[in-house]
C-alpha cells in the first residue's frame, strides 16, 4: 500500500481527504469493509490529518495532471470536522476558479449533515459562499432508523433533526444544488426518504451500496 493520500481522483472528480474522524459509525460504511483504502487509495491518516496549505499544495499538484470537473470534499471521515481547513481550502479553490487557472470546475462537499451540532452553531452561511453543491447523507425517513443506520455516538444521538434542518437551510441559502441520499440496500422505502428530502427542498438520491 502506498502513502495515505490527502487528494485522490474518482471518475472526473478531484477528492479531499481532511479526516478519518466521523461521529457516525454507519452500518453500511466501506472504509472498514475496504480497510481505509478507496481505489488503490490508502485514505488512513492514522490521525496526522492536513494542514490547509499541504491540502492547497496537494491540489495544486494533482489538478494539473489532467482534466477534471468538480473538486470534493470527501474522503473517510466528515468534512465538517475540520470547518476551518474546509473553508480557507474552498475559499482558495474559489479564487482559483475566478482567476480561471484551471476550466471551470464546481465545488461539492459531502457530509453527513451534522455539521451545525459539530460545530455548535449554524456553518450553513459560511458553507453557501464557498460551497457550490452539498450532497448530504440523509440514509432514513425518521430519527428511529436513523440511529440504528448511521449508528452515532451518544452526544449526536438526537441529530436526525439537525440532518433535515442542515438540508433545509442549504436550500434556503441558495447553493447551487442540494441533494440529499440514501444506500439502496438499508430501508425498505426508499421513497419515505425521498418525501423527506424533497420537503426539505433537496433532490433526491438513490445510492449503490458499494461492497468489497
Amino acid at each position: 500500500m502506498s502513502a495515505p493520500v490527502v487528494v485522490y481522483r474518482f471518475k472526473d472528480g478531484v477528492y479531499i481527504n481532511l479526516t478519518n474522524r466521523c461521529p457516525n459509525l454507519c452500518t453500511f460504511c466501506i472504509k472498514t469493509k475496504w480497510k481505509m483504502s478507496f481505489y488503490g487509495n490508502d485514505l488512513n491518516l492514522a490521525g496526522n490529518e492536513p494542514a490547509a496549505m499541504e491540502v492547497i499544495a496537494a491540489l495544486e499538484q494533482e489538478l494539473k495532471k489532467a482534466p477534471f470537473r468538480e473538486v470534493v470534499f470527501c474522503g473517510y471521515g466528515e468534512p465538517t470536522m475540520r470547518l476551518e481547513v474546509l473553508l480557507f481550502v474552498a475559499q482558495t479553490l474559489k479564487g482559483w476558479r475566478a482567476q480561471c487557472k484551471y476550466p471551470p470546475f464546481s465545488i461539492r462537499l459531502n457530509t453527513n449533515g451534522l455539521g451545525n451540532l459539530i460545530n455548535h452553531k449554524n456553518i450553513v452561511p459560511l458553507l453557501a459562499q464557498v460551497i457550490d453543491e452539498v450532497n448530504v447523507s440523509l440514509n432514513a425517513p425518521n430519527a428511529e432508523l436513523w440511529r440504528k443506520l448511521v449508528r452515532p455516538e451518544p452526544e449526536y444521538q438526537d441529530g436526525y433533526e439537525s440532518v433535515v434542518e442542515f438540508i433545509r437551510l442549504c436550500t434556503e441559502h441558495k447553493m447551487k444544488r442540494v441533494v440529499a441520499s440514501c444506500v439502496d440496500t438499508t430501508i425498505p422505502d426508499s421513497q419515505a426518504v425521498r418525501r423527506v428530502a424533497e420537503e426539505a427542498g433537496a433532490e433526491f438520491y438513490l445510492r449503490s451500496f458499494l461492497d468489497a
